[in-house]
Protein backbone atom coordinates (compact mmCIF):
# COMPACT_ATOMS: atom_id res chain seq x y z
CA UNK A 1 0.00 0.00 0.00
CA UNK A 2 0.90 3.28 -0.36
CA UNK A 3 1.48 5.54 2.60
CA UNK A 4 0.17 9.44 2.85
CA UNK A 5 3.09 11.79 2.51
CA UNK A 6 4.31 13.20 6.14
CA UNK A 7 4.79 16.65 7.08
CA UNK A 8 8.19 17.45 8.62
CA UNK A 9 8.71 17.73 12.51
CA UNK A 10 7.17 21.77 13.18
CA UNK A 11 7.42 21.93 17.10
CA UNK A 12 4.09 22.69 17.15
CA UNK A 13 3.44 20.29 19.96
CA UNK A 14 1.02 18.17 18.10
CA UNK A 15 3.36 15.98 15.62
CA UNK A 16 2.87 12.38 15.86
CA UNK A 17 4.47 9.49 14.84
CA UNK A 18 1.79 6.72 13.32
CA UNK A 19 2.35 3.26 14.99
CA UNK A 20 0.49 0.45 12.71
CA UNK A 21 1.01 -3.07 13.32
CA UNK A 22 -0.46 -6.02 12.21
CA UNK A 23 1.15 -9.71 13.04
CA UNK A 24 0.18 -11.32 9.67
CA UNK A 25 0.71 -9.47 6.60
CA UNK A 26 -0.57 -10.36 3.46
CA UNK A 27 -1.12 -9.10 -0.51
CA UNK A 28 -5.04 -8.63 0.56
CA UNK A 29 -4.77 -7.57 3.70
CA UNK A 30 -6.71 -4.25 4.08
CA UNK A 31 -5.76 -3.52 7.58
CA UNK A 32 -3.34 -1.01 6.84
CA UNK A 33 -5.00 0.79 4.49
CA UNK A 34 -8.02 0.95 7.84
CA UNK A 35 -5.19 1.60 10.31
CA UNK A 36 -3.90 4.73 8.25
CA UNK A 37 -6.97 6.19 7.68
CA UNK A 38 -7.74 5.35 11.36
CA UNK A 39 -4.79 7.59 12.90
CA UNK A 40 -5.00 10.52 10.23
CA UNK A 41 -8.39 11.07 10.81
CA UNK A 42 -7.52 10.58 14.73
CA UNK A 43 -4.52 13.13 14.46
CA UNK A 44 -6.84 15.62 12.30
CA UNK A 45 -9.28 15.64 15.01
CA UNK A 46 -6.90 16.51 17.88
CA UNK A 47 -5.30 19.87 14.86
CA UNK A 48 -2.02 17.70 14.56
CA UNK A 49 -0.07 16.04 11.52
CA UNK A 50 1.98 12.88 10.74
CA UNK A 51 5.35 12.82 10.84
CA UNK A 52 6.46 9.86 10.60
CA UNK A 53 5.10 6.12 10.32
CA UNK A 54 6.47 3.10 12.38
CA UNK A 55 5.03 0.46 10.63
CA UNK A 56 5.68 -3.53 12.33
CA UNK A 57 4.26 -6.06 10.03
CA UNK A 58 4.18 -9.48 10.96
CA UNK A 59 4.77 -8.36 14.76
CA UNK A 60 2.76 -10.21 17.30
CA UNK A 61 0.95 -7.99 19.67
CA UNK A 62 2.36 -9.71 22.06
CA UNK A 63 5.99 -8.40 21.18
CA UNK A 64 7.23 -5.40 23.42
CA UNK A 65 6.65 -1.99 22.01
CA UNK A 66 10.35 -1.01 23.15
CA UNK A 67 11.72 -3.80 20.94
CA UNK A 68 9.42 -3.03 17.80
CA UNK A 69 11.55 -3.17 14.72
CA UNK A 70 9.80 0.52 14.04
CA UNK A 71 8.39 1.56 16.77
CA UNK A 72 11.04 0.76 19.14
CA UNK A 73 13.92 3.24 17.96
CA UNK A 74 10.83 5.98 18.44
CA UNK A 75 10.18 5.02 22.08
CA UNK A 76 14.22 4.95 23.00
CA UNK A 77 14.70 8.50 21.62
CA UNK A 78 17.01 7.05 18.98
CA UNK A 79 14.88 8.79 16.02
CA UNK A 80 14.33 12.71 16.37
CA UNK A 81 11.78 14.92 17.61
CA UNK A 82 8.15 14.14 18.39
CA UNK A 83 5.44 15.05 20.02
CA UNK A 84 3.55 11.77 20.70
CA UNK A 85 2.59 8.70 18.71
CA UNK A 86 -1.36 7.69 17.34
CA UNK A 87 -2.54 4.36 16.34
CA UNK A 88 -5.81 3.10 15.45
CA UNK A 89 -6.37 1.26 18.38
CA UNK A 90 -5.19 0.35 21.78
CA UNK A 91 -4.33 -3.14 20.64
CA UNK A 92 -2.25 -1.80 17.73
CA UNK A 93 0.27 -0.48 20.22
CA UNK A 94 0.27 -3.72 22.19
CA UNK A 95 -2.18 -6.67 23.38
CA UNK A 96 0.18 -7.75 26.57
CA UNK A 97 -1.00 -5.53 29.58
CA UNK A 98 2.35 -4.78 31.14
CA UNK A 99 3.64 -3.57 28.37
CA UNK A 100 0.88 -1.47 27.35
CA UNK A 101 0.95 -0.16 30.45
CA UNK A 102 4.41 0.46 30.52
CA UNK A 103 4.65 2.14 26.83
CA UNK A 104 2.12 5.02 28.48
CA UNK A 105 3.62 5.45 31.68
CA UNK A 106 6.88 6.23 29.49
CA UNK A 107 5.69 8.20 27.01
CA UNK A 108 3.82 10.44 29.71
CA UNK A 109 7.04 10.62 31.40
CA UNK A 110 8.81 11.70 29.14
CA UNK A 111 6.00 14.66 28.39
CA UNK A 112 4.56 12.87 25.28
CA UNK A 113 1.40 12.18 23.74
CA UNK A 114 -1.45 9.18 22.70
CA UNK A 115 -4.02 9.66 20.70
CA UNK A 116 -6.30 6.44 19.43
CA UNK A 117 -8.68 5.61 17.03
CA UNK A 118 -11.25 4.39 20.05
CA UNK A 119 -10.44 6.94 22.20
CA UNK A 120 -12.10 10.77 21.78
CA UNK A 121 -9.41 13.16 21.61
CA UNK A 122 -5.68 13.13 23.23
CA UNK A 123 -5.56 10.63 26.14
CA UNK A 124 -5.47 12.68 29.36
CA UNK A 125 -4.20 10.27 32.27
CA UNK A 126 -4.69 12.47 35.36
CA UNK A 127 -8.10 12.08 34.69
CA UNK A 128 -9.05 8.62 36.55
CA UNK A 129 -11.54 7.76 34.26
CA UNK A 130 -9.44 7.78 31.37
CA UNK A 131 -6.56 5.68 33.18
CA UNK A 132 -9.17 3.25 34.14
CA UNK A 133 -10.71 3.40 30.50
CA UNK A 134 -7.07 2.84 29.45
CA UNK A 135 -6.38 -0.21 31.73
CA UNK A 136 -9.95 -1.49 30.36
CA UNK A 137 -8.67 -1.25 26.70
CA UNK A 138 -5.61 -2.78 27.47
CA UNK A 139 -6.97 -5.61 29.42
CA UNK A 140 -9.54 -6.59 26.67
CA UNK A 141 -6.42 -6.84 24.28
CA UNK A 142 -4.75 -9.25 26.35
CA UNK A 143 -8.01 -11.50 26.92
CA UNK A 144 -8.48 -11.37 23.21
CA UNK A 145 -4.87 -12.58 22.62
CA UNK A 146 -5.08 -15.37 25.21
CA UNK A 147 -7.78 -16.47 22.96
CA UNK A 148 -6.50 -16.52 20.01
CA UNK A 149 -3.67 -18.08 21.12
CA UNK A 150 -5.63 -20.57 22.94
CA UNK A 151 -7.72 -21.74 19.60
CA UNK A 152 -4.42 -21.32 17.40
CA UNK A 153 -3.25 -24.03 20.22
CA UNK A 154 -6.15 -25.90 20.11
CA UNK A 155 -6.19 -25.54 15.94
CA UNK A 156 -2.50 -27.23 16.17
CA UNK A 157 -3.75 -30.21 17.98
CA UNK A 158 -6.27 -30.64 15.99
CA UNK A 159 -4.67 -30.69 12.84
CA UNK A 160 -1.95 -32.95 14.00
CA UNK A 161 -4.48 -35.55 15.04
CA UNK A 162 -6.02 -35.35 11.95
CA UNK A 163 -2.76 -35.70 9.87
CA UNK A 164 -3.29 -32.20 8.49
CA UNK A 165 -0.48 -29.78 8.51
CA UNK A 166 -0.70 -26.92 9.87
CA UNK A 167 2.74 -24.78 9.67
CA UNK A 168 4.37 -23.48 6.21
CA UNK A 169 5.45 -26.09 4.38
CA UNK A 170 8.94 -27.83 4.44
CA UNK A 171 11.41 -26.50 1.83
CA UNK A 172 10.75 -28.84 -1.24
CA UNK A 173 7.15 -29.01 -0.92
CA UNK A 174 3.84 -27.04 -1.64
CA UNK A 175 0.36 -26.82 -0.17
CA UNK A 176 -2.45 -27.61 -2.53
CA UNK A 177 -5.39 -25.10 -1.90
CA UNK A 178 -8.59 -25.91 -4.15
CA UNK A 179 -9.67 -22.35 -3.49
CA UNK A 180 -7.59 -19.24 -2.41
CA UNK A 181 -6.65 -18.71 1.01
CA UNK A 182 -8.92 -22.07 1.54
CA UNK A 183 -8.07 -24.98 3.84
CA UNK A 184 -4.94 -27.04 2.32
CA UNK A 185 -6.27 -29.64 0.34
CA UNK A 186 -2.46 -32.19 0.09
CA UNK A 187 0.75 -31.42 -0.18
CA UNK A 188 2.87 -31.66 -3.21
CA UNK A 189 6.65 -31.73 -4.07
CA UNK A 190 7.43 -28.22 -5.34
CA UNK A 191 9.61 -29.74 -8.76
CA UNK A 192 11.82 -26.53 -8.60
CA UNK A 193 12.90 -26.49 -5.15
CA UNK A 194 13.11 -30.47 -4.96
CA UNK A 195 15.48 -30.48 -8.06
CA UNK A 196 17.85 -27.50 -6.21
CA UNK A 197 17.60 -29.81 -2.96
CA UNK A 198 18.54 -33.21 -4.41
CA UNK A 199 21.24 -32.03 -6.07
CA UNK A 200 22.65 -30.20 -2.95
CA UNK A 201 22.49 -33.75 -1.23
CA UNK A 202 24.01 -35.87 -3.95
CA UNK A 203 26.55 -32.91 -3.91
CA UNK A 204 27.49 -33.91 -0.03
CA UNK A 205 26.94 -37.60 -0.32
CA UNK A 206 29.24 -38.00 -3.06
CA UNK A 207 32.13 -35.55 -1.73
CA UNK A 208 35.26 -37.60 -0.75
CA UNK A 209 37.41 -34.62 -0.62
CA UNK A 210 35.81 -32.89 2.05
CA UNK A 211 35.52 -29.69 0.29
CA UNK A 212 31.60 -29.77 -0.11
CA UNK A 213 30.07 -29.16 2.74
CA UNK A 214 26.40 -27.82 3.36
CA UNK A 215 28.41 -24.62 4.70
CA UNK A 216 29.88 -24.44 1.30
CA UNK A 217 27.00 -25.68 -0.32
CA UNK A 218 25.17 -22.64 1.47
CA UNK A 219 27.47 -20.25 -0.20
CA UNK A 220 27.73 -21.72 -3.38
CA UNK A 221 23.49 -21.44 -4.04
CA UNK A 222 23.67 -17.62 -2.42
CA UNK A 223 26.39 -17.63 -5.02
CA UNK A 224 23.98 -18.49 -8.08
CA UNK A 225 21.35 -16.22 -6.91
CA UNK A 226 19.28 -19.72 -6.28
CA UNK A 227 16.15 -18.65 -3.96
CA UNK A 228 16.56 -19.09 -0.92
CA UNK A 229 13.86 -21.33 1.42
CA UNK A 230 12.31 -17.57 1.93
CA UNK A 231 12.11 -16.05 -1.20
CA UNK A 232 11.03 -19.40 -2.82
CA UNK A 233 8.07 -19.19 -0.94
CA UNK A 234 7.34 -15.30 -2.24
CA UNK A 235 7.98 -16.80 -5.79
CA UNK A 236 5.31 -19.42 -5.05
CA UNK A 237 2.48 -16.86 -3.53
CA UNK A 238 3.13 -14.45 -5.73
CA UNK A 239 5.52 -11.90 -3.61
CA UNK A 240 8.84 -9.88 -4.41
CA UNK A 241 11.70 -11.84 -3.06
CA UNK A 242 14.05 -10.02 -0.57
CA UNK A 243 17.01 -11.59 -2.21
CA UNK A 244 18.02 -13.53 1.16
CA UNK A 245 21.29 -15.45 1.45
CA UNK A 246 20.95 -19.48 2.02
CA UNK A 247 21.80 -19.76 5.59
CA UNK A 248 24.10 -23.00 6.51
CA UNK A 249 22.06 -24.30 9.63
CA UNK A 250 18.94 -23.57 7.71
CA UNK A 251 20.16 -25.76 4.73
CA UNK A 252 21.70 -28.29 7.06
CA UNK A 253 18.33 -28.74 9.09
CA UNK A 254 16.25 -29.11 5.33
CA UNK A 255 18.52 -32.11 4.70
CA UNK A 256 19.14 -33.87 8.16
CA UNK A 257 15.29 -33.40 8.96
CA UNK A 258 12.71 -35.87 8.80
CA UNK A 259 10.25 -33.69 6.97
CA UNK A 260 11.78 -34.37 3.38
CA UNK A 261 10.78 -37.63 4.25
CA UNK A 262 7.57 -36.21 3.43
CA UNK A 263 6.44 -36.56 6.87
CA UNK A 264 4.15 -34.57 9.28
CA UNK A 265 6.22 -32.76 11.70
CA UNK A 266 5.67 -31.50 14.99
CA UNK A 267 8.49 -30.86 17.96
CA UNK A 268 10.78 -31.27 15.35
CA UNK A 269 9.82 -34.90 15.23
CA UNK A 270 7.35 -36.64 12.85
CA UNK A 271 3.51 -37.26 14.08
CA UNK A 272 2.59 -41.18 14.59
CA UNK A 273 -0.50 -41.95 13.61
CA UNK A 274 -3.01 -44.54 15.15
CA UNK A 275 -0.87 -47.42 13.61
CA UNK A 276 2.23 -45.60 15.58
CA UNK A 277 3.69 -44.92 12.30
CA UNK A 278 5.03 -41.73 11.27
CA UNK A 279 2.13 -40.00 9.12
CA UNK A 280 3.37 -38.83 5.12
CA UNK A 281 1.71 -36.24 3.52
CA UNK A 282 3.68 -36.65 0.42
CA UNK A 283 6.30 -38.13 -1.48
CA UNK A 284 9.90 -38.10 -0.02
CA UNK A 285 12.51 -36.24 -1.95
CA UNK A 286 14.90 -39.43 -0.59
CA UNK A 287 14.22 -42.24 1.01
CA UNK A 288 15.26 -43.29 4.17
CA UNK A 289 18.86 -44.82 4.16
CA UNK A 290 19.48 -41.35 2.13
CA UNK A 291 18.27 -39.68 5.30
CA UNK A 292 20.65 -41.77 7.12
CA UNK A 293 23.35 -41.29 5.31
CA UNK A 294 22.98 -36.99 5.08
CA UNK A 295 22.33 -37.17 9.03
CA UNK A 296 26.18 -39.07 9.19
CA UNK A 297 27.86 -36.85 6.34
CA UNK A 298 27.01 -33.99 7.60
CA UNK A 299 27.70 -34.49 11.43
CA UNK A 300 30.36 -32.59 13.20
CA UNK A 301 33.26 -34.00 13.18
CA UNK A 302 36.51 -32.45 15.03
CA UNK A 303 39.31 -34.62 13.30
CA UNK A 304 38.19 -33.46 9.98
CA UNK A 305 39.87 -30.12 7.94
CA UNK A 306 37.94 -26.79 7.69
CA UNK A 307 36.24 -26.46 3.70
CA UNK A 308 37.96 -23.40 2.37
CA UNK A 309 35.27 -20.44 2.30
CA UNK A 310 37.02 -18.33 -0.34
CA UNK A 311 36.54 -18.41 -3.45
CA UNK A 312 39.89 -18.53 -5.28
CA UNK A 313 40.97 -21.46 -7.03
CA UNK A 314 44.40 -22.91 -4.89
CA UNK A 315 42.27 -21.92 -1.62
CA UNK A 316 42.98 -25.26 0.78
CA UNK A 317 45.18 -26.77 -2.20
CA UNK A 318 48.30 -24.89 -1.84
CA UNK A 319 51.01 -24.71 1.06
CA UNK A 320 54.53 -23.18 1.71
CA UNK A 321 57.20 -25.04 0.62
CA UNK A 322 59.33 -23.47 3.87
CA UNK A 323 56.85 -24.59 6.78
CA UNK A 324 54.15 -26.36 5.07
CA UNK A 325 51.44 -24.06 5.72
CA UNK A 326 48.53 -23.35 3.41
CA UNK A 327 48.62 -20.41 1.36
CA UNK A 328 46.10 -17.64 1.71
CA UNK A 329 45.72 -14.32 -0.59
CA UNK A 330 47.33 -11.21 0.13
CA UNK A 331 48.35 -7.94 -1.26
CA UNK A 332 51.86 -8.13 -3.71
CA UNK A 333 52.36 -4.76 -5.22
CA UNK A 334 48.51 -3.48 -6.08
CA UNK A 335 47.63 -7.42 -7.25
CA UNK A 336 46.54 -10.07 -5.35
CA UNK A 337 48.44 -13.47 -4.72
CA UNK A 338 48.95 -16.69 -3.11
CA UNK A 339 51.61 -16.00 -0.14
CA UNK A 340 52.65 -17.73 3.32
CA UNK A 341 51.62 -15.53 6.36
CA UNK A 342 52.47 -18.04 8.92
CA UNK A 343 55.39 -16.07 10.19
CA UNK A 344 53.24 -12.57 10.10
CA UNK A 345 50.30 -15.06 12.01
CA UNK A 346 52.99 -16.13 14.57
CA UNK A 347 52.87 -19.16 13.75
CA UNK A 348 55.19 -21.11 15.65
CA UNK A 349 55.83 -23.62 12.57
CA UNK A 350 56.55 -20.80 10.64
CA UNK A 351 59.02 -18.70 12.59
CA UNK A 352 61.76 -19.38 10.09
CA UNK A 353 59.80 -18.79 7.21
CA UNK A 354 62.40 -16.47 5.60
CA UNK A 355 61.99 -15.21 2.84
CA UNK A 356 58.47 -15.89 2.57
CA UNK A 357 56.69 -17.37 -0.94
CA UNK A 358 54.45 -15.38 -2.80
CA UNK A 359 53.22 -16.08 -6.21
CA UNK A 360 50.67 -14.07 -8.82
CA UNK A 361 47.45 -15.21 -8.40
CA UNK A 362 46.95 -15.18 -12.13
CA UNK A 363 50.14 -17.03 -12.71
CA UNK A 364 49.63 -19.92 -10.11
CA UNK A 365 46.23 -20.76 -11.35
CA UNK A 366 47.71 -20.79 -14.83
CA UNK A 367 50.37 -23.48 -13.92
CA UNK A 368 48.26 -25.47 -12.19
CA UNK A 369 45.77 -25.61 -14.53
CA UNK A 370 48.45 -26.17 -17.28
CA UNK A 371 49.49 -28.79 -15.12
CA UNK A 372 46.47 -30.73 -14.63
CA UNK A 373 45.44 -30.46 -17.80
CA UNK A 374 48.21 -31.93 -19.77
CA UNK A 375 48.35 -34.63 -16.73
CA UNK A 376 44.60 -35.65 -16.31
CA UNK A 377 42.69 -33.83 -19.20
CA UNK A 378 42.68 -36.56 -21.91
CA UNK A 379 40.92 -39.04 -18.98
CA UNK A 380 37.53 -39.85 -19.27
CA UNK A 381 35.48 -38.41 -16.26
CA UNK A 382 33.89 -41.04 -14.16
CA UNK A 383 31.36 -39.58 -12.34
CA UNK A 384 30.68 -40.64 -8.37
CA UNK A 385 27.13 -41.01 -7.05
CA UNK A 386 26.51 -42.16 -3.70
CA UNK A 387 24.01 -45.09 -3.78
CA UNK A 388 22.62 -45.30 0.10
CA UNK A 389 21.62 -48.87 -0.58
CA UNK A 390 18.13 -50.33 0.42
CA UNK A 391 18.27 -49.16 3.59
CA UNK A 392 16.44 -52.51 4.83
CA UNK A 393 19.53 -52.72 8.06
CA UNK A 394 18.60 -49.28 9.18
CA UNK A 395 15.09 -49.57 9.20
CA UNK A 396 14.65 -52.82 10.78
CA UNK A 397 16.86 -51.03 14.03
CA UNK A 398 14.16 -48.14 13.79
CA UNK A 399 11.31 -51.23 13.78
CA UNK A 400 13.16 -52.54 16.38
CA UNK A 401 13.51 -49.76 18.75
CA UNK A 402 9.70 -49.03 18.08
CA UNK A 403 9.23 -52.12 19.26
CA UNK A 404 11.23 -51.88 22.54
CA UNK A 405 9.50 -48.51 23.41
CA UNK A 406 5.99 -50.41 22.94
CA UNK A 407 7.28 -52.81 25.21
CA UNK A 408 8.58 -50.56 28.14
CA UNK A 409 5.15 -48.93 27.72
CA UNK A 410 3.80 -52.28 28.85
CA UNK A 411 5.32 -52.71 31.47
CA UNK A 412 4.92 -48.92 32.72
CA UNK A 413 0.89 -49.74 32.49
CA UNK A 414 0.70 -47.81 30.23
CA UNK A 415 -1.80 -50.37 27.91
CA UNK A 416 -3.15 -52.17 31.12
CA UNK A 417 -6.80 -50.84 29.44
CA UNK A 418 -8.38 -52.79 27.71
CA UNK A 419 -9.15 -51.59 24.27
CA UNK A 420 -5.32 -50.08 24.68
CA UNK A 421 -3.76 -53.55 25.70
CA UNK A 422 -5.75 -55.16 22.19
CA UNK A 423 -4.14 -51.77 19.99
CA UNK A 424 -0.39 -52.99 21.69
CA UNK A 425 -0.86 -56.47 20.75
CA UNK A 426 -1.72 -55.92 17.19
CA UNK A 427 0.98 -53.14 16.77
CA UNK A 428 3.31 -55.44 18.18
CA UNK A 429 2.15 -58.01 15.89
CA UNK A 430 2.71 -56.01 12.85
CA UNK A 431 6.01 -54.65 13.97
CA UNK A 432 7.25 -58.09 14.11
CA UNK A 433 5.88 -58.98 10.45
CA UNK A 434 7.47 -56.44 9.27
CA UNK A 435 10.52 -57.10 10.90
CA UNK A 436 10.75 -60.15 9.41
CA UNK A 437 9.78 -58.98 5.84
CA UNK A 438 12.72 -56.63 5.79
CA UNK A 439 14.92 -59.66 7.64
CA UNK A 440 14.18 -61.61 4.34
CA UNK A 441 14.94 -59.22 1.41
CA UNK A 442 18.52 -58.86 0.75
CA UNK A 443 20.46 -56.00 1.71
CA UNK A 444 22.51 -54.25 -0.38
CA UNK A 445 25.27 -52.25 2.03
CA UNK A 446 25.58 -47.95 1.08
CA UNK A 447 28.80 -47.05 -1.12
CA UNK A 448 30.03 -45.27 -3.98
CA UNK A 449 29.19 -46.77 -7.57
CA UNK A 450 31.42 -44.97 -10.49
CA UNK A 451 29.63 -44.42 -13.86
CA UNK A 452 30.98 -43.38 -16.83
CA UNK A 453 29.67 -40.07 -18.73
CA UNK A 454 31.65 -39.98 -21.96
CA UNK A 455 33.15 -36.79 -21.33
CA UNK A 456 37.20 -35.67 -21.43
CA UNK A 457 38.17 -34.16 -18.23
CA UNK A 458 39.59 -31.19 -20.33
CA UNK A 459 35.72 -30.98 -21.17
CA UNK A 460 34.72 -31.02 -17.61
CA UNK A 461 36.93 -28.18 -16.62
CA UNK A 462 36.22 -25.81 -19.59
CA UNK A 463 32.44 -25.80 -18.65
CA UNK A 464 33.10 -25.34 -14.74
CA UNK A 465 30.95 -22.21 -13.77
CA UNK A 466 33.57 -20.61 -11.75
CA UNK A 467 36.77 -20.99 -9.87
CA UNK A 468 35.24 -22.63 -7.04
CA UNK A 469 34.00 -25.38 -9.46
CA UNK A 470 37.25 -25.95 -10.97
CA UNK A 471 39.18 -26.41 -6.98
CA UNK A 472 36.56 -28.95 -6.62
CA UNK A 473 37.82 -30.47 -9.62
CA UNK A 474 41.06 -30.02 -8.93
CA UNK A 475 40.39 -31.97 -5.25
CA UNK A 476 38.97 -35.23 -6.61
CA UNK A 477 42.12 -35.57 -8.48
CA UNK A 478 44.07 -34.78 -5.20
CA UNK A 479 45.86 -31.88 -6.80
CA UNK A 480 48.32 -30.04 -4.20
CA UNK A 481 50.63 -27.22 -4.90
CA UNK A 482 54.18 -26.55 -3.15
CA UNK A 483 55.25 -22.81 -3.62
CA UNK A 484 58.71 -22.29 -2.70
CA UNK A 485 60.67 -18.88 -2.44
CA UNK A 486 62.29 -17.29 -5.53
CA UNK A 487 65.86 -18.72 -6.69
CA UNK A 488 64.63 -22.55 -5.07
CA UNK A 489 64.80 -24.75 -8.00
CA UNK A 490 61.65 -26.22 -8.30
CA UNK A 491 59.43 -22.85 -7.39
CA UNK A 492 56.19 -24.59 -7.58
CA UNK A 493 55.67 -28.23 -7.39
CA UNK A 494 52.32 -30.15 -8.01
CA UNK A 495 51.46 -33.44 -7.25
CA UNK A 496 48.36 -35.14 -7.98
CA UNK A 497 46.72 -38.65 -7.85
CA UNK A 498 44.50 -40.35 -10.34
CA UNK A 499 40.97 -41.02 -8.92
CA UNK A 500 39.79 -43.09 -11.81
CA UNK A 501 43.34 -45.96 -11.60
CA UNK A 502 40.94 -48.77 -10.28
CA UNK A 503 39.80 -48.28 -14.05
CA UNK A 504 42.42 -49.21 -15.94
Amino acid sequence: METVTTTEYDGCGLCFVGARRLSRKTDKTSSPERQQSQILRTVASVGGHVIGWADDWEVSGATDPMTRPQLGPWLRGEMGPYSGTAAATVDRIGRNVRCVLNTQALLTEQGRLIVTGDHDGIWDFSDPNQENDWMLKAWGSQLELRAIQKRNREETVRAREAGQPKQMPSYGYLYIRLVPMGKVDHVEIDPIAAEIIRDVAKRILSDETGMITYTTEAARLSRNRIPSPSDRRAELYGRKPNGAPWVPKSLLKILTSEAALGYLMHGGRPVLGPNGRPVRLAEPLWDQATHNALVAKTAPKGNRTRAPKSVRRMSGLSTCGNCATRLYTVGQKGAVAYGCTGRVRGLPQSQACRPAPTMALHQMDSRSEEWFLNTYGDLEEVKRIYDPGTGFAAQIVTLKADRNRLLKDREAGVYDDPEREAWFYERNRQLGEQIKELAALPDREPGMRMMPTGRRIADVWQVASDDVAKRELLAEFGVQVVLNPRGAKNRLVITGNNPYSFAS
